[in-house]
This record gives C-alpha cells, sequence and structure tokens, in this order.
C-alpha cells in the first residue's frame, strides 16, 4: 500500500510531544482536523491551544469499497457490514484493518523521527470511532515499543470478547506485538450515552477488551455530546489526562 497522506497542525514551541488522529468513517482527515480545532473546554480552548509544544497528525484513510453496496466507495479504516453488530460478517473487516493498522504503523515510524530521543513514548495515538477501533489494533500489534499513550472516542471494538493473543491472531501481523507495552500504555476511553452511531456499549466494550488486555484504563462516559467528543468536560478530561499521563515532566499542566 502506498503511504497514507496526512495533515497537521504544527507545534507553537519547541516540538516535545506528537500525536496521530485518526478520523471516523465516512470522513477526511482535513474536515476532521478542522473539526477537531473546534472541540474546546469552557474557555473556549482547543487541545492545540492548551498544549502548542504537540504535532498534531491525521492521517487519510483509503477510500474503499462497501461489500454490502456493490459499486459504492467510501472512506473508511476497514470495511463492515452491520455498523450495529460489528460481530456479522466480521471477517469483512480484516483486510483493511491490517492494511490501516501497517498504514499507522509507517506514519508513527516517522513521526518518532522528529521527537527529542526519537522516544516512542512522546507518541500518543488517537482516534474517533472507526478510527479509534484501528488504533487499539495498532496498539497490540507494536514491537518493543512503549507509546506514550492511546485515546479513544466514540469507539468500538473488532473482534472483541478475545484474549489479546486471539486478537493478535484475526490479523496475522508478523511480529505479533508486545505484551508489556499493551500492558504500560495508558489509556483514555470516552463515549457519549446518547450515541446514536455507535452505542455507548461499545466504548464499554472498548474499555472491556483494553482492561482483559492488561491495559490501565480511564473510562468516561457522558450523558450527552451524540457521536463526537463532548464539550467542554471531555475536553477538560482529555487535557488533564494528557497532563497526568503523557506529559509527565511538569512543565506542561492543564489548568
Amino acid at each position: 500500500m502506498p503511504p497514507l497522506s496526512t495533515v497537521t497542525i504544527p507545534p507553537n514551541t519547541p516540538h516535545t510531544h506528537t500525536v496521530v488522529f485518526l478520523h471516523g468513517r465516512g470522513d477526511t482527515a482535513t474536515n476532521f482536523q478542522y473539526a477537531f480545532t473546534q472541540w474546546q473546554d469552557a474557555q473556549f480552548r482547543s487541545l492545540p491551544d492548551l498544549f502548542p509544544f504537540v504535532k498534531w497528525v491525521f492521517p487519510q484513510s483509503e477510500i474503499r469499497p462497501l461489500a454490502r453496496f456493490p459499486g459504492a466507495r467510501i472512506s473508511q479504516w476497514f470495511d463492515t457490514w452491520d455498523l450495529a453488530n460489528l460481530s456479522y460478517k466480521e471477517e469483512l473487516q480484516i483486510e483493511g484493518l491490517k492494511e490501516s493498522v501497517l498504514s499507522v504503523k509507517e506514519i508513527l515510524e516517522k513521526e518518532v523521527e522528529e521527537l527529542p530521543g526519537k522516544d516512542w513514548g512522546r507518541l500518543v495515538i488517537a482516534g474517533l470511532s472507526q478510527g479509534g477501533a484501528t488504533v487499539v489494533h495498532v496498539l497490540i500489534s507494536l514491537e518493543e515499543k512503549k507509546l506514550g499513550g492511546l485515546m479513544v472516542f466514540s469507539g468500538r471494538m473488532p473482534f472483541s470478547g478475545r484474549s489479546l493473543d486471539e486478537t493478535r491472531e484475526v490479523l496475522g501481523l508478523v511480529g505479533g506485538g508486545d505484551d508489556q507495552n499493551v500492558k504500560e500504555t495508558p489509556a483514555l476511553v470516552q463515549h457519549c450515552i446518547d450515541d446514536p452511531m455507535s452505542r455507548v456499549e461499545n466504548g464499554r466494550a472498548v474499555r472491556d477488551s483494553l482492561e482483559g488486555f492488561g491495559t490501565k484504563v480511564e473510562w468516561r462516559e457522558y450523558d450527552i455530546g451524540g457521536h463526537w467528543f463532548h464539550s467542554p468536560d471531555g475536553i477538560v478530561d482529555a487535557a488533564e489526562w494528557l497532563s497526568r499521563f503523557v506529559f509527565r515532566d511538569g512543565q506542561h499542566r492543564y489548568d
């Protein structure tokens, strides 16, 4: 597969961390980048405003065919037959998800080269909706590279209910991943209860799967917000989590 294209929000102060953030199904990196900057706290501050030392990278997914609707193609990380029931014909998800995981790993390999000390602990992967589903599989497939963190918003969990080894075996990626990295990478999972596209039970399945893998998960659910980030509480929680678990040098605090 050719490398994925990306759009970025560059840092405004010396660059110390990078977040690679995957959009949802049917969206584009450009649209998502703009919408992300509109996610603000009560003081109308976005995460790039709050953390100007971070480079935000938004990959663009491939345009993939829809098996359920022959001839149709949309921007998606992997195909699904039924968004309300990911376990139905779940084998359709494998090819695209495997390709997307490999493509995102290539982006991480490139981005870490720009970070101080080429430190993988300064990299965070994040995703909304189907992008969130994808970054979970990126995490569990990494070999001997401990990330700074994982963030999943309005997400889903393909192939849920399996052990860590069983989940990895579904994609059959060479290397298989590193258990200790999965256990030591902190995770934030957020979901809105009124989400009409990805029920809150899907977010809880992400949480439960990660906890079953040994990941330390901070879970937040909100009464309203739909299939999106919650404002302002969601951004406050995300900023506080990043300050506590990723930007731990004491110089970058959220207040």
